[in-house]
């Protein structure tokens, strides 16, 4: 028994020891590999950027294979055009001609007509004169050899009297026309040089975007460009502009299309009421006189910095219907849902009423993987995204005689029963309709009178560093109130409606006169001070 027991110590020591060592042994195994470890951290870390690199470049390769494909194909159908468009021009030409040579042709036939209906009536009348001249003649040769001295006299009397009358003697001797056609004649020597001298129209020249007195502010775009020499043939240019969230050159395949500009006299075009939902503006500008167009520009992209959100339905009170950015008040939303609760409802003692009561605001946990449905009386909806610096602005529109209306920022920890300026997770402007009309500011279950008339559209803007959010009237830009805070985490947009609706326009800048206002007022005064 003592020998299995010293036996079984010492295989039991011995399997100790060969563990240390195989510990120890990994450990400098370990110890050995970690330095390439690291090492080739660093190279795949270093591969990855190249590869990263090579991706985009060759992302730009195919945009650019892809260009040229689109380049090529155009060509070909432009030169069919322009060819198609030759051969209908001469043909035109052609039948121009041929339609004048018909015309002058015509001409000359009438011309030929008349004179001979005037030429052959005189020689008519002439022939029929000398006929009547040669029979009066014969009569008084006749007349001459006669030896009868009455006969004689009187037939010299009717000679004498029918020379006086005669024909002959009436007649104009002078051709009524002319034989000569020299003013039908013709002479193309200086249309040959015309026709000679005509070539492709004059191009105007490429012009070029001056990026650097371009601007964009206010939602608006002003751009700028210039020729490289001045042409007095110029009667007009075509500006084009396309949103991208891509920076650089143009790709093959774009998501928006070209919108164009035309008619346009001067060399730089601002564009106004712009909406910046994308990251960038791409422009691009021709020179067109009255014949033809020139190339496009190089297109020159523009930064378009603006804060841009939608709505999460999924955050909506039952009663509000959410269609894109436009909320309404639907009275029937929360009992068509408990409709349908009622119909899925069993006689489980989980159904009982004790277990579907609503759960106490106190009680609703503060944090939760994703985001409920505001309920009770929060008829609030949240904005999609988050707000972690920078300075941002939006506008909202709502019915003024709402019984209800708020708008402001929250913390996405905002309970489902908070009500919007109700507790420290929000900040709000806020119209009640309810029984009296009242105007105030409201942060933490603290409210502020605002004396100011009810706007029917109502600017925020929200500068997370400096925790300042304010309230203006979106149409004059006038202060209503300022929030001055310091934000414990990020903040979403945050809406309230009650018997009313609202509409959002997102995707716009900071105005520049709220920038300036901003500045003057850096200290609080009195009239927007923020609540305590």
């Amino acid at each position: 028994m003592r020998d299995a027991t010293l036996c079984g110590s010492i295989s039991t020591s011995l399997l100790y020891r060969w563990a240390e060592n195989q510990s120890r042994a990994a450990f400098r195994q370990i110890t050995v590999k970690t330095p390439q470890l690291v090492d080739m951290d660093d190279q795949k870390e270093s591969l990855r950027k190249i590869t990263n690199t090579l991706a985009v470049k060759n992302e730009e390769i195919q945009n650019f294979i892809c260009c040229l494909k689109q380049s090529l194909e155009n060509l070909e159908a432009n030169s069919t055009r322009v060819q198609e468009d030759l051969v209908a021009e001469f043909a035109s030409l052609s039948s121009t001609l041929e339609g004048l040579k018909e015309g002058m042709i015509t001409r000359i036939k009438q011309e030929r007509a008349s004179r001979t209906y005037e030429l052959q009536n005189q020689l008519s009348a002439c022939t029929k004169a000398l006929e009547s001249s040669e029979e009066l003649l014969e009569l008084a040769n006749q007349t001459l050899c006669s030896s009868d001295t009455d006969s004689f006299n009187q037939a010299a009397k009717e000679i004498k009297d029918s020379v006086t009358m005669a024909p002959a003697f009436r007649l104009s001797l002078k051709a009524k026309a002319s034989d000569s056609m020299s003013h039908m004649m013709v002479d193309f020597a200086q249309e040959k040089e015309m026709l000679q001298a005509i070539k492709f129209l004059p191009v105007p020249a490429t012009p070029e975007i001056q990026e650097r007195d371009c601007l964009v502010s206010d939602n608006t775009a002003t751009v700028v460009w210039s020729l490289p020499e001045p042409d007095s043939k110029i009667d007009h240019y075509v500006l084009e502009h396309r949103r991208t969230n891509h920076e650089g050159p143009p790709r093959s395949k774009e998501d928006y299309p070209w919108m164009v500009m035309e008619g346009i006299r001067e060399t730089e075009f601002t564009l106004t009421g712009l909406r910046f939902d994308t990251r960038f503006i791409t422009f691009r500008v021709k020179a067109c006189n009255k014949a033809v167009a020139g190339e496009f520009s190089e297109p020159v992209t523009l930064e378009t910095i603006a804060f841009v959100f939608k709505l999460d339905s999924g955050t909506a009170h039952q009663n509000l219907r959410v269609e894109d950015l436009s909320v309404e008040w639907d009275s029937s939303g929360g009992k068509v849902q408990e409709i349908r609760k009622d119909k899925n409802r069993t006689n489980s003692p989980m159904n009982s009423p004790a277990r579907n009561a609503v759960m106490s605001p106190k009680r609703a946990p503060s944090a939760r993987v994703g985001r409920d449905r505001f309920t009770a009386e929060s008829y609030t909806v949240l904005g999609d995204t988050a707000i972690d610096g920078g300075q941002q602005y939006w506008e909202v529109r709502f019915d003024k005689e709402s019984k209800a209306f708020a708008v402001g920022v929250a913390l996405r920890t905002l309970g489902r029963f908070d009500q919007l300026g109700k507790t420290s997770a929000s900040w709000c402007f806020h119209l009640n309709n309810w029984l009296q009309q009242s105007l105030t500011a409201k942060h933490n279950n603290k409210a502020r009178a605002l004396d100011c008339p009810v706007p029917d559209r109502v600017g925020v803007y929200c500068n997370y560093e400096e925790g300042i959010l304010s309230f203006y009237n979106g149409r004059s830009k006038q202060l209503i109130h300022t929030f001055r805070t310091k934000f414990p985490q990020p903040v979403v947009p945050a809406f309230m409606v009650w018997n009313g609706s609202f509409s959002v326009q997102t995707g716009l800048q900071v105005p520049s006169i709220v920038q300036c206002g901003q500045k003057r007022t850096s200290d609080a005064s009195s009239s927007n001070t923020s609540l305590t």
